[in-house]
């Protein structure tokens, strides 16, 4: 199964489960995640449901911007907050 994980930066502000599901898509994934905490939603999907720019996902180590890339069964999916600065 896929496992999800999201880094403690989301966790300052809400609950992040970390999840392993049987998706076949990051959506899925993501959508299992949505399901056991809805505000999370909203730290990591923009209004159009597109991941927000401060979020940088990693699937089996490469980053993603395309929420509908496959996932293999054994994928490990990472989502923190990118950051920035100077």
């Amino acid at each position: 199964m896929a496992r999800i994980q999201f880094t403690p930066q989301l966790r300052r502000f809400t609950d992040t489960p970390v999840l392993d599901c049987a998706a076949a898509t990051l959506a899925e994934a993501l959508d299992a995640a949505f399901a056991l905490n809805p505000r999370l939603r909203g730290y990591v999907l923009d209004d159009q449901g597109a991941l927000r720019p401060n979020v940088a996902v990693f699937v089996d180590g490469r980053r993603s911007q395309d929420i509908y890339q496959t996932l293999r069964p054994d994928s490990q999916v990472h989502v923190l907050q990118a950051l920035s600065g100077g």
